[in-house]
């Protein structure tokens, strides 16, 4: 695949600001509504497009979960109404109870982008004896189809969850049948030796975070306009070849506290933000404002 001239396309530059991460992960993780508000413009103004952000307590539903993203978003979107974010799903009984606080939020706040999960994988870490011990994380074919609609029928863009190769598949289904709703975007998600969990080494999801493994994400894509990025779960993405050639091919960065792991390191989403931007100036590639990924995503 021939590499895309650096001066052509900004990069989008997401920065995940806490997922599931806990203080004993990393002390500098955001949590409260302040530090989630305080993050979220520092990354901003230093060269973020897009933040995604969890609630404290991903258990919370509906109105409830509805709230905490609200108080937290509301000073942001009024010091940078141009930023792009999105919130994630809630642990809720069936798609409609992961779903319910995302029209709560979007009648109090803008909100241009949505999640789609397209599949299903694995989710763990090591047991006693070092063996896979965990559960699955599973989106049905119908709840696919929901989570699609929901983003269509809101004007949502939707950022795909690229977890396994079977999650591209299910969005090229869409794809090819013409149903992929404007504003999509593929976060390819590569397994690190850490995991999703960042509890114990050995268990991980997906494809590793190697050149031939990015490769074949960009053979099953060749053909789309579906813009994509790359991040590594439960390792360090810079340690890795994949932002540097992801780069080179037109690719986009996906980076933050929600993903990172390194033992002997706590930093902070600026500090990895500051990577990111780093790495793009010296690859030659601008970094996208808010407003032109908005356009390069074609957000409704």
């Amino acid at each position: 695949m021939a590499a895309v001239s650096s001066g052509e396309i900004p990069v989008i530059i997401e920065v995940a600001i806490n997922g599931i991460t806990s203080p004993d992960i990393n002390p500098n993780v955001p949590l409260t509504s302040e530090a989630i508000r305080d993050d979220s413009l520092a990354c901003l103004n230093q060269g973020a497009a897009i933040i995604h952000t969890h609630n404290f307590d991903i258990s919370l539903t509906g109105e409830a979960a509805a709230g905490p993203y609200i108080e937290a978003m509301t000073p942001v979107l009024a010091a940078r109404p141009d930023a792009l974010w999105y919130p994630t799903l809630t642990s809720g009984a069936d798609h409609q109870a992961k779903n319910a606080h995302m029209a709560m939020i979007a009648a109090e706040l803008p909100l241009r982008m949505g999640v789609v999960d397209p599949g299903s994988t694995n989710i763990g870490a090591a047991g006693p004896d070092g063996l896979p011990m965990g559960g699955t994380y599973k989106n049905d074919y119908a709840d696919i189809r929901a989570s699609f609609n929901l983003c269509r029928d809101n004007g949502w863009g939707p950022a795909l969850a690229i977890y396994e190769p079977g999650f591209l598949q299910c969005v090229l289904s869409y794809h090819r049948a013409g149903q992929l709703p404007a504003g999509s975007m593929a976060k390819l998600y590569f397994g690190a030796e850490w995991g999703l969990t960042r509890r114990s080494k050995g268990v991980t999801f997906g494809l590793s975070p190697t050149k031939n493994a990015l490769l074949a994400y960009l053979d099953m894509l060749e053909g789309t306009d579906i813009p994509w990025s790359v991040s590594v779960w439960g390792g360090d993405l810079m340690a890795t070849p994949l932002p540097r050639l992801a780069l080179e091919l037109g690719g986009h960065l996906h980076v933050g506290i929600e993903e990172f792991y390194d033992p002997d390191r706590s930093p902070t989403n600026q500090e990895l933000l500051a990577e990111a931007v780093a790495l793009c100036n010296e690859a030659g590639r601008p970094i996208a404002s808010c407003t032109q990924a908005a356009e390069m995503l074609g957000l409704p």
